[in-house]
Order: structure tokens, then C-alpha cells, then sequence
């Protein structure tokens, strides 16, 4: 029973999905729009082909930054909702030292230094609702919130003051947008590692026809996929170890679970309340230093660089039920629903909303059903404590 119940819960986001579109399917239908075209160009924009997977790719690199941030909050017992303005301040402040190096920097050195760099912003971006939560209880949910709109703000104004392109500002158009990074600062393509590996030849060279084109051409072909994605992989594995096999990690999770049974064993329950957020926006400062130097390589709208994968990225860490593993295909999986949305208004011609509201039916299916699933998992844990403390307490019965 036990076991047939875990296993409910480990596919329930999954159901959830489906219900989404199940729903999502309805409106279609309403609109007199036909369900198995749209859906299947959804799911051939996303998956069919060796630019729709380098497409999905793309978009799963910040999705998976952000949700393993999240997972380290939530482990930490903490909410981070900041992760849009952590990942835009990351991705401005490694913009501005970008730019700043010029070309004369050293691609071994600029590259690392500018994602530390990011990092480091989204670190003390996080960190800042962390101090308000441990010394004055501040709500982190109203916080992180709130300095969302401060970093973009502060990107509106570098972007059409201090960070303005010079091209735009002397050709007066004055769109906020830096300059570009120097090529130096370019994080390499997946096909520029695997040339450089000796894996000169296309797909097209090899004769490799059908899917093994599609999925062969994804490493060897020109596509936008870049190496920011095995960045991603190893920072997947980084947290794992972290948050199961160190002891800092352990007292995150610690203090999450129960901060008087964590106070009680000598933790520092303000101080890994603190580490807990801080970390998570590190992850995110991460994703923006990330879309920076291997996809943008010049900062632009704070708003178009996040993209809302502070959000998104929620959604995939719930999904992948707040574990590292879980996280790396849940990003992918939201990843293309983003690109095959996308794909899907150009061929039905749905309007954009249509596919916000999509999207928007995922979120809510899914975090609905996490807390469902805690809530009920919560009740049966507290209905099996009050059996085993009534059979404990139940007098013995004697035969006379």
C-alpha cells in the first residue's frame, strides 16, 4: 500500500501535466481550433527536429540554474520568488565587467571570472531577503518579490544611462541595450567543443539519415545549442552532493524540516536560513551570467534576459520533486513546452495569450498538485503516529 502510494505521488506532477492539457484542449476546441494540430506542433517544434531540440536545450539551461536554486531553498525551509531579479542582476553585472575587460582578456581567465562574477550577484542578491528573514522575520515571499522589481528597474536604468550601447547612443535610437561582449568572453557552442575533440564532420558528412540526423546533428551540426547546458549537468551534480553528502548541506536541510528540532541539536537556524537563500540566488545569478555569455552576449530588456524562467523555473523544481536528478528532466520538459508553445501559436495561429494561459494551466496543475500531495502526505504521517501512540497507551488485556 505504501509503496503503491509513493508511486502515485512520484507521477502525480505528471498527471498534473496531462490534466493541463486536457484542460488546455477544451479552450482549443471552444475556439474551433484544431486539437491534434496544435498539440502536435507543440510536440514536433519542441522535439522533432535537431533545431527545435537545441531550442528546448537552450531554454532548459536557466530553467534548471533557477530550479536547482530552489530546490536548496525549499530544502532550507525558505521560498525564494526572487529568482528573476537575481538572474537579471547577474546577468547585468556580467555584462558590465564583460564589456569592461574588452578584447585584450584571456578567454581561459574572462570566461570563469565573468560566470563567479554572476554568480557572486546573485549570492548577495539572495542573501539580502536571508538577512531580512533571520533577524527581523521578514516574509521572504514579500521580499524577493519586491527586489524583482528593484533589479529591473536598476537594469532599465544602466541599460538607457551608464550600459547604453555607444552604436545606439550615436545613432540616437537609444534602445536599452548594452554593447556586445568581446568575442573573448563567448562561452563555446556544443559543436565548437566537439571540433575541438577531433569531431570535425556534420551529420550530413557521416550519412546519418532520420532521427540519427536530428539527434546526431544536435552535438555535431551549427545549432544554438552551447556548452553552458554540461555547466548546468555539472552544477546538477554539484547540489546533489552538496545538499546529501556534506554537512552544511545537511544542516540546510535540517533547519528546513524542523528549525526547534535544528536549534535544539545547535544549529544556526539564521545563518543556514540565510546560506539557504543566498545559494539559491547564486544558482540564479548563475543562469543570467550563463544567457549572457552563451546566448545574448549583451545585456538587453531585464525582462526578455529573465523570460520569466524565475518562475517557470518553480514550477520545475516542484516537478522534479525538489531534487537535483528530478530537476534535469523537468527543465527539459518545460523547456519545450516554452519553444513548442511558441511553435504551436505560429502554426494554428492562436494568439500569444492563448499560450500564456497554456503554460499558465501547467504552473497551476502542478503546484496544486505538490500541495495536495504534501497535505495528504502530512495527514496520513500524523493519522500513523496517532495509531502507534494508541497502541502504546492501550492497557494490556488479561485473561482471568
Amino acid at each position: 500500500m505504501k509503496s503503491a502510494r509513493k508511486l502515485f505521488y512520484t507521477l502525480l506532477p505528471l498527471v498534473a501535466v496531462v490534466g493541463a492539457l486536457i484542460v488546455g484542449a477544451i479552450i482549443l476546441w471552444l475556439q474551433e481550433i484544431n486539437i491534434f494540430e496544435a498539440y502536435s506542433s507543440l510536440v514536433v517544434g519542441a522535439f522533432g527536429n535537431k533545431n527545435g531540440l537545441a531550442d528546448t536545450l537552450v531554454k532548459a539551461i536557466p530553467l534548471l540554474f533557477v530550479a536547482l536554486g530552489i530546490v536548496i531553498a525549499y530544502r532550507g525551509g525558505v521560498i525564494n520568488i526572487g529568482a528573476e531579479g537575481q538572474l537579471i542582476m547577474g546577468a547585468l553585472v556580467t555584462t558590465y565587467f564583460g564589456v569592461a575587460f574588452g578584447e585584450a582578456a584571456s578567454p581561459w581567465l574572462v570566461l570563469p571570472l565573468l560566470i563567479l562574477i554572476g554568480t557572486a550577484v546573485g549570492f548577495f542578491w539572495g542573501a539580502i531577503p536571508g538577512l531580512l528573514k533571520a533577524r527581523l522575520n521578514v516574509n521572504e515571499i514579500l521580499t524577493t518579490i519586491m527586489l524583482n522589481q528593484v533589479a529591473i528597474q536598476i537594469a532599465y536604468f544602466l541599460l538607457r544611462g551608464p550600459m547604453l550601447d555607444p552604436e545606439q547612443a550615436a545613432a540616437g535610437t537609444n534602445v536599452p541595450q548594452s554593447a556586445r561582449l568581446p568575442k573573448v568572453a563567448d562561452l563555446p557552442r556544443i559543436q565548437t567543443l566537439m571540433q575541438t575533440l577531433g569531431f570535425d564532420k556534420t551529420a550530413a558528412d557521416l550519412g546519418l539519415t532520420g532521427w540519427r540526423a536530428e539527434l546526431g546533428g544536435l552535438f555535431i551540426d551549427n545549432t544554438r545549442l552551447h556548452t553552458g547546458l554540461l555547466i548546468a549537468l555539472l552544477m546538477a551534480v554539484v547540489v546533489y552532493i552538496f545538499m546529501w553528502r556534506t554537512t552544511i548541506g545537511y544542516r540546510i536541510r535540517a533547519v528546513g524540516q524542523n528549525p526547534s528540532a535544528a536549534r535544539y541539536a545547535g544549529i544556526n537556524v539564521q545563518l543556514y536560513t540565510v546560506l539557504a537563500l543566498a545559494l539559491s540566488g547564486a544558482m540564479a545569478g548563475m543562469a543570467g551570467a550563463i544567457e549572457v555569455v552563451g546566448l545574448h552576449h549583451r545585456m538587453f530588456e531585464p525582462t526578455a534576459v529573465s523570460a520569466g524562467y524565475g518562475f517557470s523555473g518553480i514550477v520545475a523544481a516542484l516537478f522534479g520533486k525538489l531534487h537535483p536528478a528530478g530537476a534535469i528532466p523537468a527543465s527539459i520538459l518545460f523547456g519545450g513546452l516554452l519553444v513548442g508553445g511558441d511553435k504551436m501559436q505560429r502554426a494554428v495561429q492562436v494568439p500569444n495569450v492563448m499560450i500564456t494561459a497554456l503554460l499558465g494551466l501547467v504552473v497551476l496543475f502542478v503546484v496544486s498538485s505538490d500541495l495536495w500531495a504534501r497535505r495528504q502526505t502530512e495527514k496520513l504521517e500524523k493519522e500513523e503516529v496517532s495509531e502507534r501512540q494508541t497502541a502504546v497507551s492501550a492497557p494490556a488485556t488479561t485473561t482471568q
